[in-house]
């Protein structure tokens, strides 16, 4: 079966304006050219799609079924042709649960000063590559190590890690908190992102008791109603405060290692200065 978009085009385009004519019109072609597009589409398929008759034409039963299609087909590959147009008017950034933190700001402006023709986009994307994968982002920040052969990975800085507690916890009084301190509570974690992860009690023992969660938001609404507790990046702390949540830091552990992320085959553009630009941002001082 070779269906050709030009045929599903004209298709819709027949049903859409009514007649042949008025297609060929809207299409910017000849009433002959959405003729012979139809005819084809009908002969790939093996099946007849529009009634003709000489004031009108009406779709069969078949036909209300592939139109339908064609239409989902057809959005598609406009989303297809939107995500380049995108893709060359603005660089996106794509994060799971805070971006860059306190950095995001000082970061939009230094870019938007050195290239103002060009804004940069940060897109939330709860997955393993901050939207990287799936076309979302052309460039993503991640904390957690990404072992895929298709991207290439720069570290451009660190970030404390802060607990997340009610705040009737007896815990939310102290300034700050060990990984230990928690232990004793049910933990909410998301494995996918590396932003709150068992990982992140590492020197010390992991959590007795762990409770998944999928994304920050069911991640803080679990914390403010006290059901459970968490480790986190000083990222979330700084970009997702919630009534009934208290950021503490975490004392004796590790900072949390920061990546920027993007296919190993095509390197958006001006990435060189981007990193530059976050590496800047996450220096001390």
């Amino acid at each position: 079966m070779d269906v050709e978009l030009r045929q599903l085009r004209a298709l819709v385009a027949v049903v859409d304006a009514g007649t042949f004519t008025d297609a060929a019109v809207d299409l910017g072609v000849s009433q002959a050219s959405v003729s012979r597009s139809v005819a084809a589409l009908e002969s790939a398929l093996g099946a007849r799609l529009l009634q003709r008759t000489t004031r009108q034409v009406s779709l069969t039963g078949t036909g209300s079924q592939i139109v339908a299609g064609a239409r989902r087909v057809l959005d598609e590959i406009g989303h297809l042709h939107r995500i380049v147009e995108q893709g060359s008017a603005e660089l996106r950034v794509g994060y799971a649960w805070g971006a860059m933190g306190r950095h995001t700001r000082r970061v939009q402006k230094k870019w938007a000063a050195a290239h103002p023709r060009m804004p940069l986009v940060f897109v939330q994307s709860n997955t393993l590559t901050a939207g990287l994968a799936d076309g979302t982002a052309d460039v993503a920040v991640i904390r957690k190590p990404l072992d895929d052969p298709r991207f290439d990975t720069e570290l451009v800085g660190t970030e404390a890690r802060y607990a997340a507690v009610a705040t009737d916890n007896p815990l939310a009084r102290r300034r700050s908190l060990r990984p230990a301190d928690l232990s004793r509570y049910e933990v909410a974690i998301d494995d996918r992102t590396g932003t709150t992860t068992l990982d992140l009690w590492q020197p010390g023992p992991p959590p007795a008791t762990i409770r998944a969660t999928h994304g920050v938001d069911e991640w803080l609404t679990l914390i403010a109603a006290g059901q459970a507790v968490g480790i986190t990046s000083e990222a979330t702390a700084n970009q997702n405060p919630r009534p009934g949540v208290a950021y503490r830091a975490v004392r004796d552990a590790p900072p949390i290692p920061v990546w920027i992320a993007w296919w190993k085959d095509q390197p958006p553009q001006h990435l060189t200065d981007l990193i530059t630009i976050v590496c800047e941002a996450y220096r001390p001082g």
